[in-house]
């Protein structure tokens, strides 16, 4: 998949493609439905190349920055999960305040007539765009008329509110992981490199792989969750996925730590050397909120609790 950075880097080249635009933020199912329509589109049309327009960072961070969402997905994991969906390009629009001032008009021009040369547009029905949000799928069509061009608008409501990464935030910061998988149409997973913590699970006989909790990402609400733990080698591949009784928080017993960050214990493995690694930690139901005990003889009896709770879940 060809992934380009800013409008110059487009081939100038470049046939009719097939484009598809969003924040793509997590690549949920109606993400997922709407590259898959898009696909479809360009099957028919015989476009070889179907492209999807993204923004890094978010609109609502530049131009809202207080109101700024969590992010789902880092713009490195947008990028694989849409080359996963099936998308043969992928244009990272810089977003600034700049091109926010553009006009529904100059962005058609600029990205999907002069750059892109799109034959046919794909994307969400509620879809908005252009200074102040002014165009929409109706503006689209009357361009697509114009720079012969098609626009295809697809319905996104998969349910209550299922087909949403505002959902799926909502789902994610009430500790339901179950509910988010659903709308991911996969587990939601949080990935980072793991830190050398206070060793406090070590010295308890259940060692963590701690991950800190990204600024501005989202995560799951505190609390304790069955899932799975797999390390990534330098190359990016996976290795062995290991079942793990999941903490995220800040450790109250303890008096907490300055930042959130997510405790992975692997079931029954003690042997583990995993400081300075690519880690992704996949949550798959939640055991209970965090609780603050009194002394570590209770901390212990509930870690074990917890231990066997996550066997149960996972069936390992």
């Amino acid at each position: 998949m060809h992934v380009w950075r800013q409008l110059d880097d487009v081939p100038g080249d470049l046939g009719r493609s097939v484009v598809t635009i969003g924040n793509f933020d997590g690549m949920h199912l109606g993400h997922q439905h709407v590259v898959q329509r898009a696909r479809e589109v360009a099957d028919d049309a015989g476009v070889d190349t179907v492209v999807a327009v993204t923004f890094d960072p978010h609109p609502i961070a530049v131009l809202r920055p207080e109101h700024a969402p969590p992010t789902l997905t880092t713009i490195d994991e947008r990028l694989r999960l849409l080359a996963d969906a099936g998308v043969d390009a992928v244009l990272v629009i810089p977003f600034s305040r700049d091109i926010a001032a553009w006009t529904p008009l100059e962005f058609i021009d600029r990205i999907l007539v002069e750059r892109l040369h799109a034959k046919a547009v794909v994307v969400g029905a509620n879809f908005r765009f252009g200074n102040r949000a002014a165009g929409d799928v109706h503006t689209l069509g009357q361009a697509g008329a114009a720079h012969d061009f098609t626009v295809d608008a697809v319905d996104l409501d998969g349910g209550p509110q299922v087909w949403s990464s505002t959902y799926i935030r909502t789902c994610l910061a009430a500790g339901d992981v179950t509910g988010a998988a659903e709308a991911l149409g996969r587990p939601f997973v949080t990935r980072g490199e793991v830190m050398q913590g206070d060793q406090r699970g070590r010295d308890l006989g259940y060692p963590t792989a701690n991950v800190p909790v990204a600024a501005g990402s989202a995560a799951p609400a505190d609390g304790v969750y069955a899932g799975w733990l797999t390390p990534r080698g330098p190359d990016g591949a996976p290795g062995e996925r290991m079942p793990a009784a999941i903490s995220v928080g800040t450790n109250p017993t303890f008096d907490g730590e300055r930042d959130r960050r997510v405790e992975a214990y692997v079931l029954d493995r003690t042997d583990l050397a995993l400081y300075g690694v690519e880690v992704e930690v996949e949550f798959v139901e939640r055991i209970r909120g965090m609780v603050r005990f009194d002394g570590i003889d209770d901390l212990l009896v509930a870690i074990a609790d917890d231990v066997e709770r996550t066997r149960e879940i996972l069936g390992s």
